[in-house]
């Protein structure tokens, strides 16, 4: 029994422009996991070859590279280091954008308005300007030299951008849910705990993998504050492939490729979660 194909099938699939985003869609592909690759093959060269082949293929690829990077970086404290940071910078990011986005979208807050032309302002400010006078404060209370002092400073500079995203879900919210839950007696924390949370755990997980991902990627304030190498964070250990004027790239991109595996694993098991939530928020304008 033959089938017989609509023209209009038949012309849709052989269109031109569909085979051009199939290029673009390619190139794209290519400009992305092309800089890992790249990574990979510096990774499992000797300093000669990479000198003399710096984009060419390992010809007798250097295994070893991974260990020598993973022990001279003492790779393994940095990684405990950095899941410790980036689980308390994500649970408060969370905690403390959660209750102001729950209070400017949902409670009578008087100026309103003011409080998130603020966090706009503030989300945008450097945090080169306070770097200077937060180094003196925080020595002084004792937070230098400290991964809990460090975390305080994340929860500072990303909350504001934190705050607006959960609230514009929060914003999006029915209202119908939080009334039921109110006239059986419920109170401000039980509704937001019971009912909010519930149906805006999409902008919660968006805010705490885009804090979790910039505190884990984030190097100036991770050096500046945190000088003991048993608290260094994974972001600032490419400094022990420095010595004098030299550097053995091979065992910063073996390094490298360590620091990234985490992130790519993270990101490829929750990129659907992470877009739907991010596209669904309104912040994307």
């Amino acid at each position: 029994m033959s089938t017989q194909t609509h023209p209009r099938q038949v012309r849709r699939r052989l269109s031109p422009g569909r085979y051009g985003v199939y290029a673009i869609l390619l190139l794209l592909a290519v400009f992305a996991i092309g800089p890992i690759l790249l990574f990979a093959f510096n990774a499992l060269k000797t300093q000669s070859q990479l000198a003399a082949s710096p984009l060419g293929l390992p010809l007798h690829p250097q295994w070893h590279n991974f260990v020598d990077a993973w022990q001279q970086a003492n790779m393994g404290v940095g990684l405990r280091n950095s899941a410790i940071v980036v689980t308390a910078t994500a649970v408060g990011v969370c905690v403390i954008s959660g209750s102001a986005a729950y209070a400017l979208s949902r409670l009578r807050v008087p100026g309103s308005n003011f409080f998130i032309f603020y966090l706009l302002v503030t989300a945008s400010l450097p945090i080169q300007l306070f770097l200077v006078p937060l180094f003196y404060t925080w020595t002084n209370l004792g937070l230098y030299d400290n991964l809990f002092g460090l975390v305080i400073i994340y929860w500072a500079i990303f909350s504001p951008f934190a705050t607006l995203l959960i609230r514009s879900f929060m914003v999006a919210l029915p209202k119908e849910y939080e009334e039921a839950a109110r006239l059986d007696g419920a109170g401000d924390l039980r509704v937001l705990l019971q009912v909010v949370l519930p149906m805006a755990w999409p902008g919660f997980l968006t805010a705490a993998l885009i804090a979790g991902l910039q505190s884990y990627n984030e190097f100036m304030l991770a050096v500046t504050f945190i000088q003991s190498s048993d608290k260094m964070p994974v972001s600032t250990s490419f400094f022990s492939f420095q010595s004098g004027y030299t550097q053995n790239y091979t065992l910063i991109s073996a390094g490298g490729l360590i620091m990234v595996i985490p992130v790519l694993i993270a990101f490829l098991l929750l990129q659907r979660r992470f877009i739907e939530g991010y596209t669904s928020s309104g912040m994307t304008g």
